[in-house]
């Protein structure tokens, strides 16, 4: 199996692939975030990256069975200022949608912000199919609803795992009364990812902690600054809903 990953990140894509033991033979990661690609090189040496997603050739690649990417969000998402499709960042999704036409692969998966009503029937009308809403609370310590495009069959709702903050803060900091049945992001955190600055009892939550949020490996991001690890698991995939999603896959 061939893996295209665009806009790829730390490739937390990558990390649930592995998490549920599904094998590739190639993963290429179209990233230009040098510190987002020294993450993801760190921990999949053998993973190949490819560059600016504008460049991107299928004719120089083998026969792509999955397509995955989250696109730039601010110009979608309720939290940003709306520029819709207008917006530089946003055109990017235009090369996911390039890519899937070109490729042709059997799955693909489009994630993306909550947006206003329009732009999400855009994105549907262009992908052809509807999008499933998934919290990241089902299945982590925090709120954060996002929406997932894919022709993966059979996606439902997670089962709720009932995680909450006392589980995921590092030893010596869980001693705040109420963790034990709090989930990390109030109303409107969602599409803001306030949890990169928010704090329990008058701290920041740790680089480690907003990694457990996000259901990636302790450590997988400490190879970076604390400043780039809080940067980029804010723009990251939760895993572990990933994780849910791709184990419908067959090949």
């Amino acid at each position: 199996m061939n893996v295209l990953s665009l806009f790829d990140g730390m490739s937390c894509g990558q990390i649930a692939l592995n998490k549920l033991g599904i094998k590739y033979d190639n993963y290429f990661a179209s990233e230009i975030d040098k510190h987002a690609v020294k993450v993801a090189k760190h921990n999949y040496p053998n993973m190949i990256h490819i560059g600016d997603v504008t460049k991107v050739d299928p004719e120089d690649l083998p026969k792509i069975d999955l397509l995955i990417g989250g696109s730039p969000c601010q110009g979608f998402s309720f939290a940003g200022k709306q520029l819709n499709f207008e917006d530089p960042r946003s055109k990017l999704f235009f090369e996911f949608v390039r890519l899937l036409k070109e490729c042709k692969p059997k799955y693909f998966l489009l994630e993306n912000n909550r947006m206003r009503s329009e732009y999400k029937n855009v994105i549907t009308d262009l992908l052809d199919i509807c999008p499933i809403e998934i919290n990241s609370a089902l299945v982590s310590a925090q709120n954060r609803k996002r929406l997932y495009w894919t022709n993966i069959p059979y996606i439902k709702q997670p089962n709720d795992k009932e995680i909450y903050l006392q589980s995921i803060l590092e030893k010596g900091n869980a001693h705040r009364k109420k963790s034990k049945c709090v989930r990390v992001g109030g109303r409107g955190s969602n599409d803001r990812h306030e949890w990169d600055i928010a704090t329990t009892d008058g701290r920041r939550y740790t680089p480690i902690e907003c990694e457990r949020l996000q259901t990636v490996p302790d450590n997988y991001t400490d190879c970076v600054s604390n400043t780039q690890r809080y940067k980029m698991l804010g723009n990251g995939w939760t895993v572990d809903v990933i994780c849910h999603i791709f184990k419908n896959m067959t090949f």
